[in-house]
Protein backbone atom coordinates (compact mmCIF):
# COMPACT_ATOMS: atom_id res chain seq x y z
CA UNK A 1 0.00 0.00 0.00
CA UNK A 2 1.26 3.39 -0.29
CA UNK A 3 0.21 6.74 1.13
CA UNK A 4 1.81 9.99 -0.19
CA UNK A 5 1.50 13.34 1.08
CA UNK A 6 3.24 16.88 -1.21
CA UNK A 7 5.94 16.96 1.16
CA UNK A 8 8.38 15.00 3.78
CA UNK A 9 10.36 11.61 3.58
CA UNK A 10 9.86 8.25 1.63
CA UNK A 11 9.35 5.44 3.92
CA UNK A 12 9.89 2.10 3.11
CA UNK A 13 8.33 -0.88 5.10
CA UNK A 14 9.65 -4.16 3.91
CA UNK A 15 8.45 -7.70 6.04
CA UNK A 16 8.19 -11.12 4.46
CA UNK A 17 5.25 -13.53 4.70
CA UNK A 18 6.79 -16.18 6.27
CA UNK A 19 4.29 -16.27 9.53
CA UNK A 20 2.08 -13.51 10.10
CA UNK A 21 4.21 -11.77 12.49
CA UNK A 22 6.53 -9.85 10.31
CA UNK A 23 3.69 -9.03 8.24
CA UNK A 24 1.54 -7.59 11.23
CA UNK A 25 4.57 -5.35 12.32
CA UNK A 26 5.22 -3.60 9.47
CA UNK A 27 1.46 -3.08 9.05
CA UNK A 28 1.29 -1.60 12.40
CA UNK A 29 4.52 0.75 11.62
CA UNK A 30 2.91 1.80 8.15
CA UNK A 31 -0.02 3.40 9.98
CA UNK A 32 2.26 5.13 12.42
CA UNK A 33 4.64 6.59 9.88
CA UNK A 34 1.65 7.47 7.88
CA UNK A 35 -0.08 9.60 10.46
CA UNK A 36 3.67 11.74 11.09
CA UNK A 37 3.54 14.96 9.39
CA UNK A 38 7.20 14.55 8.35
CA UNK A 39 6.31 11.76 6.56
CA UNK A 40 5.39 12.36 2.28
CA UNK A 41 5.31 8.55 1.12
CA UNK A 42 4.92 5.29 3.13
CA UNK A 43 5.45 1.79 1.07
CA UNK A 44 4.93 -0.86 2.58
CA UNK A 45 5.59 -4.72 0.32
CA UNK A 46 6.24 -8.20 1.05
CA UNK A 47 9.63 -8.99 0.17
CA UNK A 48 8.68 -12.41 -0.97
CA UNK A 49 6.40 -10.89 -3.88
CA UNK A 50 9.52 -9.45 -5.37
CA UNK A 51 10.53 -13.56 -5.86
CA UNK A 52 10.35 -16.76 -7.31
CA UNK A 53 7.65 -18.99 -6.38
CA UNK A 54 10.12 -21.84 -5.22
CA UNK A 55 11.87 -19.25 -3.08
CA UNK A 56 8.75 -18.17 -1.67
CA UNK A 57 7.87 -21.90 -0.67
CA UNK A 58 11.35 -21.83 0.87
CA UNK A 59 10.52 -19.28 2.89
CA UNK A 60 6.98 -19.48 4.02
CA UNK A 61 5.74 -23.30 3.28
CA UNK A 62 8.53 -25.14 4.04
CA UNK A 63 8.68 -23.15 7.32
CA UNK A 64 5.07 -24.06 8.05
CA UNK A 65 5.60 -27.27 6.81
CA UNK A 66 8.43 -27.92 9.29
CA UNK A 67 6.42 -26.25 12.16
CA UNK A 68 3.82 -28.95 11.48
CA UNK A 69 5.99 -32.31 10.42
CA UNK A 70 9.08 -31.98 12.16
CA UNK A 71 9.12 -29.38 14.81
CA UNK A 72 12.10 -30.91 16.90
CA UNK A 73 14.19 -30.69 13.65
CA UNK A 74 13.49 -26.80 13.00
CA UNK A 75 14.50 -26.27 16.56
CA UNK A 76 17.94 -27.87 16.14
CA UNK A 77 18.51 -25.99 13.44
CA UNK A 78 17.35 -22.64 14.87
CA UNK A 79 19.58 -23.23 17.77
CA UNK A 80 22.53 -24.42 15.70
CA UNK A 81 22.76 -21.30 13.21
CA UNK A 82 22.36 -18.91 16.47
CA UNK A 83 26.17 -18.30 16.43
CA UNK A 84 26.99 -14.88 14.37
CA UNK A 85 27.29 -14.47 10.42
CA UNK A 86 27.79 -18.94 10.76
CA UNK A 87 25.52 -18.94 7.70
CA UNK A 88 25.73 -15.54 6.35
CA UNK A 89 27.33 -15.66 3.50
CA UNK A 90 25.32 -19.28 2.02
CA UNK A 91 21.85 -17.27 2.83
CA UNK A 92 23.01 -13.89 1.46
CA UNK A 93 23.92 -15.46 -1.97
CA UNK A 94 21.13 -17.72 -1.90
CA UNK A 95 18.79 -14.35 -0.91
CA UNK A 96 20.81 -12.72 -3.80
CA UNK A 97 20.16 -14.80 -6.18
CA UNK A 98 16.44 -14.98 -6.00
CA UNK A 99 15.92 -11.09 -5.17
CA UNK A 100 16.89 -9.16 -8.49
CA UNK A 101 13.67 -7.74 -8.45
CA UNK A 102 13.47 -6.37 -5.48
CA UNK A 103 16.98 -4.70 -5.57
CA UNK A 104 15.70 -2.97 -9.14
CA UNK A 105 12.61 -1.64 -7.38
CA UNK A 106 14.43 -0.69 -4.16
CA UNK A 107 16.61 1.38 -5.92
CA UNK A 108 13.77 2.77 -8.18
CA UNK A 109 11.98 4.07 -5.09
CA UNK A 110 15.32 5.32 -3.69
CA UNK A 111 13.70 5.50 -0.31
CA UNK A 112 14.96 7.88 2.63
CA UNK A 113 14.03 5.22 5.44
CA UNK A 114 14.23 1.27 5.16
CA UNK A 115 12.60 -0.12 7.90
CA UNK A 116 12.54 -4.41 7.86
CA UNK A 117 10.51 -6.61 10.11
CA UNK A 118 12.17 -9.78 8.85
CA UNK A 119 16.03 -10.84 8.11
CA UNK A 120 15.66 -11.54 4.78
CA UNK A 121 15.18 -8.04 3.33
CA UNK A 122 17.68 -6.29 6.12
CA UNK A 123 20.43 -8.80 4.44
CA UNK A 124 19.73 -7.17 0.75
CA UNK A 125 19.26 -3.91 2.16
CA UNK A 126 22.66 -4.04 3.77
CA UNK A 127 24.52 -5.96 0.58
CA UNK A 128 23.15 -2.41 -1.13
CA UNK A 129 24.66 0.04 1.17
CA UNK A 130 27.96 -2.32 2.09
CA UNK A 131 28.64 -1.92 -1.74
CA UNK A 132 27.78 1.78 -2.38
CA UNK A 133 24.55 0.85 -4.53
CA UNK A 134 21.83 2.46 -2.09
CA UNK A 135 21.81 5.59 0.20
CA UNK A 136 19.44 4.84 2.92
CA UNK A 137 18.65 4.90 6.36
CA UNK A 138 18.26 0.98 7.61
CA UNK A 139 16.48 0.17 10.63
CA UNK A 140 16.16 -3.33 11.44
CA UNK A 141 13.32 -4.29 13.90
CA UNK A 142 13.33 -7.74 15.90
CA UNK A 143 10.07 -9.60 16.20
CA UNK A 144 10.72 -11.87 18.80
CA UNK A 145 12.23 -11.11 22.50
CA UNK A 146 15.31 -12.51 21.50
CA UNK A 147 17.55 -11.65 18.76
CA UNK A 148 18.90 -14.81 16.97
CA UNK A 149 22.22 -14.22 14.88
CA UNK A 150 20.13 -14.28 11.22
CA UNK A 151 19.07 -10.76 12.58
CA UNK A 152 22.71 -9.47 12.28
CA UNK A 153 23.50 -7.43 9.55
CA UNK A 154 26.89 -6.24 8.13
CA UNK A 155 25.36 -2.39 7.56
CA UNK A 156 22.52 -1.38 9.39
CA UNK A 157 21.78 2.08 11.24
CA UNK A 158 19.35 1.33 14.00
CA UNK A 159 18.11 -1.87 15.75
CA UNK A 160 15.02 -1.63 17.57
CA UNK A 161 14.32 -4.91 20.11
CA UNK A 162 12.24 -6.07 22.89
CA UNK A 163 14.00 -6.45 25.71
CA UNK A 164 16.70 -4.66 28.07
CA UNK A 165 18.19 -7.96 27.97
CA UNK A 166 18.09 -8.41 24.00
CA UNK A 167 20.13 -4.71 23.97
CA UNK A 168 23.07 -6.31 26.52
CA UNK A 169 23.08 -9.31 24.23
CA UNK A 170 23.90 -7.49 21.19
CA UNK A 171 26.19 -4.74 23.10
CA UNK A 172 28.07 -8.07 24.39
CA UNK A 173 28.69 -8.91 20.59
CA UNK A 174 30.19 -5.64 19.56
CA UNK A 175 27.05 -3.62 18.17
CA UNK A 176 27.20 -0.03 19.61
CA UNK A 177 24.96 0.86 22.48
CA UNK A 178 23.64 3.98 21.00
CA UNK A 179 22.27 2.32 18.03
CA UNK A 180 19.76 -0.14 20.00
CA UNK A 181 16.90 1.23 21.04
CA UNK A 182 14.72 -1.15 23.49
CA UNK A 183 11.12 -0.26 22.04
CA UNK A 184 9.26 -3.49 21.64
CA UNK A 185 7.41 -5.05 19.22
CA UNK A 186 5.53 -2.95 17.14
CA UNK A 187 2.06 -3.10 17.64
CA UNK A 188 -1.56 -2.05 16.01
CA UNK A 189 -2.50 0.62 18.13
CA UNK A 190 -6.17 -0.64 19.14
CA UNK A 191 -4.19 -3.20 21.23
CA UNK A 192 -3.91 -0.32 23.51
CA UNK A 193 -7.15 1.07 23.41
CA UNK A 194 -9.74 0.81 26.56
CA UNK A 195 -12.85 -1.22 25.74
CA UNK A 196 -16.36 -1.34 26.88
CA UNK A 197 -15.94 -4.93 27.90
CA UNK A 198 -19.81 -5.12 29.35
CA UNK A 199 -20.91 -3.70 25.75
CA UNK A 200 -18.74 -6.90 24.41
CA UNK A 201 -19.79 -9.14 26.08
CA UNK A 202 -23.15 -8.87 24.84
CA UNK A 203 -22.22 -8.10 21.70
CA UNK A 204 -20.50 -12.17 21.53
CA UNK A 205 -22.68 -13.60 24.22
CA UNK A 206 -20.71 -13.56 27.24
CA UNK A 207 -21.51 -13.16 30.52
CA UNK A 208 -19.07 -10.81 32.03
CA UNK A 209 -19.30 -12.15 35.37
CA UNK A 210 -17.79 -15.58 34.31
CA UNK A 211 -14.28 -16.45 33.44
CA UNK A 212 -13.16 -15.54 29.57
CA UNK A 213 -10.51 -17.78 28.24
CA UNK A 214 -9.50 -16.72 24.83
CA UNK A 215 -7.60 -19.69 22.80
CA UNK A 216 -5.93 -19.52 19.40
CA UNK A 217 -5.46 -22.56 17.20
CA UNK A 218 -2.93 -20.65 15.18
CA UNK A 219 -3.38 -18.33 12.30
CA UNK A 220 -2.63 -21.43 10.09
CA UNK A 221 -4.38 -23.94 11.85
CA UNK A 222 -0.85 -25.39 12.84
CA UNK A 223 -0.45 -26.89 16.26
CA UNK A 224 -2.69 -30.02 18.51
CA UNK A 225 -6.06 -27.42 18.80
CA UNK A 226 -8.18 -29.90 18.02
CA UNK A 227 -6.99 -32.07 20.99
CA UNK A 228 -6.27 -28.98 23.18
CA UNK A 229 -10.24 -28.15 22.21
CA UNK A 230 -11.35 -31.82 23.80
CA UNK A 231 -9.37 -31.40 27.13
CA UNK A 232 -10.62 -27.65 27.62
CA UNK A 233 -13.90 -29.36 27.75
CA UNK A 234 -13.06 -31.04 31.20
CA UNK A 235 -12.33 -27.80 32.63
CA UNK A 236 -14.23 -27.43 36.42
CA UNK A 237 -14.85 -23.94 35.93
CA UNK A 238 -17.81 -21.93 34.48
CA UNK A 239 -15.29 -19.96 32.09
CA UNK A 240 -16.55 -19.21 28.70
CA UNK A 241 -13.95 -20.36 26.04
CA UNK A 242 -13.56 -18.21 22.49
CA UNK A 243 -11.94 -20.54 20.20
CA UNK A 244 -10.11 -18.47 16.66
CA UNK A 245 -8.99 -20.67 14.18
CA UNK A 246 -7.82 -17.83 11.38
CA UNK A 247 -8.38 -18.53 7.92
CA UNK A 248 -8.19 -22.69 8.59
CA UNK A 249 -11.82 -23.41 7.41
CA UNK A 250 -11.43 -26.91 7.81
CA UNK A 251 -9.91 -26.64 11.37
CA UNK A 252 -13.07 -24.47 12.13
CA UNK A 253 -15.38 -27.15 11.09
CA UNK A 254 -13.77 -29.67 13.36
CA UNK A 255 -13.44 -27.55 16.29
CA UNK A 256 -17.41 -26.85 15.50
CA UNK A 257 -17.98 -30.56 15.41
CA UNK A 258 -16.24 -31.29 18.23
CA UNK A 259 -17.82 -29.02 20.60
CA UNK A 260 -21.36 -30.46 19.44
CA UNK A 261 -23.50 -27.42 20.81
CA UNK A 262 -20.85 -27.14 24.40
CA UNK A 263 -22.59 -23.32 25.24
CA UNK A 264 -19.51 -22.77 26.95
CA UNK A 265 -17.54 -22.62 23.82
CA UNK A 266 -17.67 -19.94 20.70
CA UNK A 267 -15.66 -20.72 17.66
CA UNK A 268 -14.54 -18.03 15.31
CA UNK A 269 -13.21 -18.28 12.00
CA UNK A 270 -10.67 -15.20 11.08
CA UNK A 271 -11.58 -12.07 13.34
CA UNK A 272 -10.66 -8.92 12.04
CA UNK A 273 -11.51 -7.44 15.80
CA UNK A 274 -8.97 -9.48 17.94
CA UNK A 275 -7.40 -6.32 19.85
CA UNK A 276 -11.36 -6.47 21.30
CA UNK A 277 -11.21 -10.53 21.72
CA UNK A 278 -7.57 -9.88 23.85
CA UNK A 279 -9.28 -6.95 25.70
CA UNK A 280 -12.31 -8.73 26.68
CA UNK A 281 -10.55 -12.47 27.92
CA UNK A 282 -9.18 -13.44 31.66
CA UNK A 283 -6.54 -15.83 29.63
CA UNK A 284 -5.17 -16.02 26.41
CA UNK A 285 -4.61 -19.88 25.53
CA UNK A 286 -2.30 -20.34 22.62
CA UNK A 287 1.44 -20.23 21.56
CA UNK A 288 4.12 -17.35 22.58
CA UNK A 289 4.85 -15.97 18.79
CA UNK A 290 6.46 -12.49 18.99
CA UNK A 291 3.59 -10.28 17.59
CA UNK A 292 0.53 -12.33 19.29
CA UNK A 293 2.65 -12.57 22.59
CA UNK A 294 3.52 -8.68 22.47
CA UNK A 295 -0.54 -7.91 21.57
CA UNK A 296 -1.46 -9.64 24.68
CA UNK A 297 1.34 -7.50 26.95
CA UNK A 298 -0.40 -4.38 25.60
CA UNK A 299 -4.34 -5.80 26.60
CA UNK A 300 -2.80 -7.03 30.08
CA UNK A 301 -3.55 -10.56 28.81
CA UNK A 302 -1.73 -13.31 31.01
CA UNK A 303 -0.86 -16.64 29.09
CA UNK A 304 -0.83 -20.44 29.24
CA UNK A 305 0.98 -21.51 26.82
CA UNK A 306 1.36 -24.51 24.98
CA UNK A 307 3.18 -25.89 22.12
CA UNK A 308 5.94 -23.56 21.58
CA UNK A 309 7.40 -23.70 18.55
CA UNK A 310 11.45 -24.96 19.32
CA UNK A 311 13.36 -21.43 19.02
CA UNK A 312 11.80 -18.82 18.99
CA UNK A 313 8.59 -19.39 20.69
CA UNK A 314 10.69 -21.25 23.41
CA UNK A 315 12.78 -18.38 23.97
CA UNK A 316 9.42 -15.91 24.52
CA UNK A 317 8.16 -18.76 26.23
CA UNK A 318 11.20 -18.76 28.84
CA UNK A 319 10.98 -14.79 29.47
CA UNK A 320 7.27 -14.93 30.21
CA UNK A 321 7.70 -17.57 32.36
CA UNK A 322 10.84 -15.72 33.98
CA UNK A 323 8.51 -12.13 34.56
CA UNK A 324 5.47 -14.11 36.03
CA UNK A 325 3.28 -13.68 33.07
CA UNK A 326 2.14 -16.85 31.92
CA UNK A 327 2.03 -20.81 32.75
CA UNK A 328 3.42 -23.12 30.23
CA UNK A 329 1.90 -26.67 29.95
CA UNK A 330 4.11 -29.40 28.70
CA UNK A 331 1.84 -32.00 29.23
CA UNK A 332 -1.74 -31.31 27.02
CA UNK A 333 -3.63 -33.96 29.11
CA UNK A 334 -2.93 -31.62 32.33
CA UNK A 335 -4.12 -28.48 30.09
CA UNK A 336 -7.85 -28.43 31.95
CA UNK A 337 -5.84 -29.03 35.39
CA UNK A 338 -3.45 -26.17 35.22
CA UNK A 339 -6.29 -23.46 34.12
CA UNK A 340 -8.42 -24.65 36.66
CA UNK A 341 -5.28 -24.36 39.29
CA UNK A 342 -5.20 -20.79 37.72
CA UNK A 343 -8.69 -19.66 37.81
CA UNK A 344 -9.22 -21.09 41.29
CA UNK A 345 -6.16 -18.52 42.58
CA UNK A 346 -7.41 -14.95 41.37
CA UNK A 347 -4.80 -13.47 43.26
CA UNK A 348 -2.36 -15.11 41.61
CA UNK A 349 -4.05 -14.65 38.22
CA UNK A 350 -4.45 -10.69 38.91
CA UNK A 351 -0.59 -10.85 40.02
CA UNK A 352 0.35 -12.20 36.26
CA UNK A 353 -1.76 -9.17 35.25
CA UNK A 354 0.04 -6.68 36.78
CA UNK A 355 3.19 -8.55 35.70
CA UNK A 356 2.39 -7.91 31.87
CA UNK A 357 2.97 -3.90 32.39
CA UNK A 358 6.77 -5.46 33.12
CA UNK A 359 7.29 -5.75 29.08
CA UNK A 360 4.49 -4.28 27.31
CA UNK A 361 5.32 -1.67 25.08
CA UNK A 362 1.91 -0.10 23.68
CA UNK A 363 3.99 2.93 22.74
CA UNK A 364 6.27 0.80 20.33
CA UNK A 365 5.79 2.55 17.09
CA UNK A 366 5.33 5.64 18.25
CA UNK A 367 8.66 5.15 19.67
CA UNK A 368 10.55 3.68 16.76
CA UNK A 369 8.63 6.70 14.12
CA UNK A 370 10.30 9.54 16.45
CA UNK A 371 13.48 8.07 16.75
CA UNK A 372 13.92 6.86 13.21
CA UNK A 373 13.18 10.25 12.16
CA UNK A 374 15.09 12.08 14.56
CA UNK A 375 18.39 10.07 13.65
CA UNK A 376 20.57 11.34 11.53
CA UNK A 377 23.93 9.03 12.22
CA UNK A 378 25.85 7.50 9.26
CA UNK A 379 25.50 3.96 8.75
CA UNK A 380 27.13 0.98 11.07
CA UNK A 381 29.79 -1.54 9.14
CA UNK A 382 31.24 -4.13 9.93
CA UNK A 383 34.59 -5.71 8.36
CA UNK A 384 36.18 -9.20 8.62
CA UNK A 385 38.11 -8.74 11.29
CA UNK A 386 34.71 -6.96 12.92
CA UNK A 387 32.52 -10.23 12.48
CA UNK A 388 35.34 -12.53 13.16
CA UNK A 389 35.55 -10.56 16.89
CA UNK A 390 31.79 -10.73 17.17
CA UNK A 391 31.40 -14.57 16.52
CA UNK A 392 34.21 -15.24 18.90
CA UNK A 393 31.97 -13.01 21.72
CA UNK A 394 28.93 -15.26 21.19
CA UNK A 395 31.15 -18.89 21.57
CA UNK A 396 29.47 -21.06 24.38
CA UNK A 397 31.37 -22.24 27.29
Amino acid sequence: MIIQSAYGKKVLLMSASAGSGHVRAAEALETAFARDDRVGEVLNVDALQFTNKLFRDFYSKLYLSMVRSAPTVLGAFYNASDEPWKMESIRLAMDRLNTGKLVKFVREFEPDYTVCTHFMPAGIMAHLIENGYLNTHLSIVVTDFDCHAMWLSRAFHRYFVALDETKVHLEALGLPGDRITVSGIPTDEAFAREVDREALCRHYDLDSNKPILLMSAGTFGVGPAEYVVSRLRHLRHEAQIIVTCGRAELLQEKITTLVNGDRRFRVLGYCNRYHELMRLSDLFIGKPGGLTTAEALVCGLPMAIFSPIPGQEERNSDHLLEEGIAIRCNNLTTIAYKVDQLLADPARLEAMRQNTRKLARPLACREIVNTLLEDHLPPVQFDAEKREAMAEAALKP
